[in-house]
């Protein structure tokens, strides 16, 4: 990805890289739509994409320690860029972490701090660590530089399908720093002139917590619970008001979907030799969700991000 390095805040000679970007975009008949594989990034995740900027920039201001706070793969992701660049990593993360996630974060040498509490709290205790000197916040949500890298995905998105190729990208969001970075991606290259407009975005989210869908009224179950997708599990995510607005500004849509749902989706992936993470397979749920719902219609052309790997796959 940093051959877009002209559209990023690092000179390129200064890069942390892992050989991040270039994941496949793949039609899967079956589904009735095309795959964005960020599940095939370096870390298991489109997370790379913001951690190669954000460890980057921290290393140029002279950070020694980067200072995360994730339910996985953020954490992993941030862990994997900071050892690569010769700095330590101090990762907080809540008590219900997924083991799979807390083990890659410490394997790759980082301090996993489990934080009783929900996320907000464990947010507080990593800015709190990160007050410390020679610590950066490399926050994967509060720092402007972590967008920045996830927007290389529509670029990719751009080149790999050509302009104008998909009517609506369908995604799971959390605190949505992937649907911020498609929605600035897809905005410059608007400005520029090469894409006609921003394809429309569908947040996909899980039945118990959806503050998204919530605040767009959009569809879809409340309960139960659908906790197997646990790299959503944002009830209060911090750009919620930005969000909305690129959804709306997109004439976008949100929508819940359950755990039953979402397993079956995850299992028709794993038949087509995909292995993804409950949270990535959630959007193939929303998908046939939003087509069921008439939130797109059935002849729109329409991606699917798949954001994460299965862990241990």
């Amino acid at each position: 990805m940093w051959r877009y390095a002209q559209v990023l805040p690092i000179d390129r000679a200064g890069a942390v890289s892992l050989g991040e970007g270039g994941t496949p975009l793949r039609d899967v008949p079956a589904v009735g739509a095309s795959f964005k594989l960020e599940y095939l990034s370096p870390t298991g995740s489109f997370k790379d994409r913001g951690a190669t900027v954000v460890v980057s920039k921290a290393k140029e201001l002279g950070a020694r320690v980067v200072v995360e706070d994730s339910s996985g793969n953020a954490g992993a992701a941030v862990a994997a860029y900071a050892a690569r660049a010769g700095l330590n990593a101090v990762i907080a993360a809540p008590t219900s972490i997924v083991e799979a996630k807390a083990a890659a974060i410490e394997a790759l040498g980082a301090t996993l701090e489990r934080v009783p509490g929900d996320r907000e709290e464990v947010a507080a205790r990593a800015a709190a660590v990160a007050k410390q000197p020679g610590h950066y916040y490399a926050s994967h949500v509060m720092t402007p530089w972590f967008i920045e890298g996830t927007k290389t995905a529509a670029y990719e998105i751009h080149e790999e399908a050509g302009p104008d190729a998909f009517d609506a990208v369908v995604l799971p969001v959390g605190n949505g720093t992937l649907l911020l970075g498609l929605a600035r991606g897809f905005a410059e290259l608007v400005a520029a002139g090469l894409e006609p407009r921003v394809p429309r975005l569908v947040a996909v989210q899980p039945s118990g917590c959806s503050p998204l869908v919530d605040a767009l009224g959009g569809a879809g179950p409340r309960d139960p619970p659908n906790t197997v997708a646990d790299g959503t599990q944002i009830a209060r995510p911090p750009r919620l008001s930005q969000m909305v607005e690129e959804v709306r500004a997109s004439k976008g849509a949100g929508l819940r979907v359950g755990e039953w749902e979402t397993h079956a989706a995850r299992a028709t992936l794993r038949a087509a030799g995909m292995g993804v993470e409950a949270t990535s397979a959630m959007a193939v749920a929303g998908l046939q969700a939003a087509r069921a719902s008439g939130a797109l219609g059935g002849g729109e052309r329409a991606l699917v991000m798949l954001t994460g790997r299965e862990k241990g796959a």
